[in-house]
């Protein structure tokens, strides 16, 4: 038994820091909160234990940590080095056009770098934090098409569709929307990353890398 449970721990291990995408890549080593990936494999494990037949999914806390990896998982499954058909890159699919704004030429390089591809998310969110801060002061606590307007929403959608589109839809009441070339659409995102707290993210006009 104790065995099995041994195994059984690894498995999840192994599995929880490769869902993430938070492994030592390429020897560039991103890190994970102890508290993150402990929580995670306990509530695993005891599962297990419990005998119970049913999916444990992994429930992120509502931070900036929680955001950053909720987005990177639907963005790429956490791949930092993936490209998908239209030659976006990365954990978060980046454009080539968006990562020359934060002052990233090297796209290879890009691909190879985690701690590169962290940062560039990090810039990216102060960038679209100082876009749309008017929009966020007018339109946060709003409701739109049944979905609360918060600020994570906002700059999640912004990395989806940019923030010109985020202010189209808010200021339209969402009578305007983007969608793109998987049918994802401002108002998704709005709904599915609403709530996260991103507050130690600064907002900052022109960041670069």
């Amino acid at each position: 038994m104790k065995r099995w449970m041994g195994v059984t721990a690894s498995l999840i291990i192994i599995l929880v820091l490769t869902s993430f995408g938070t492994f030592n890549f390429l020897n560039k080593n991103v890190e994970v909160p102890d508290s993150l990936v402990t929580s995670a494999i306990e509530s695993l494990v005891k599962s297990k234990q419990n005998g119970a037949n049913k999916t444990n999914y992994i429930k992120l806390d509502k931070n900036f940590i929680g955001f950053k990896e909720a987005l990177g998982f639907k963005e790429s499954q956490g791949r930092y080095d993936t490209i998908n058909r239209y030659g976006y890159l990365g954990k978060y699919q980046f454009g080539k056009n968006t990562l020359q704004l934060l002052g990233i030429n090297d796209t290879e390089a890009f691909l190879l770098n985690a701690e590169m591809q962290e940062k560039a998310f990090k810039l990216n969110v102060a960038r679209n934090k100082w876009i749309l801060r008017r929009d966020i002061k007018r339109f946060v606590g709003k409701n739109i098409n049944g979905t609360l307007v918060t600020e994570s929403g906002m700059v999640a959608a912004a990395h989806l569709a940019g923030a010109g589109n985020v202010k189209k839809y808010l200021r339209s009441y969402g009578r305007t929307d983007f969608s793109d070339k998987f049918g994802s659409t401002v108002a998704v995102y709005l709904r599915q990353f609403e709530g996260y707290d991103i507050s130690n993210i600064p907002q900052e006009n022109n960041p670069q890398y």
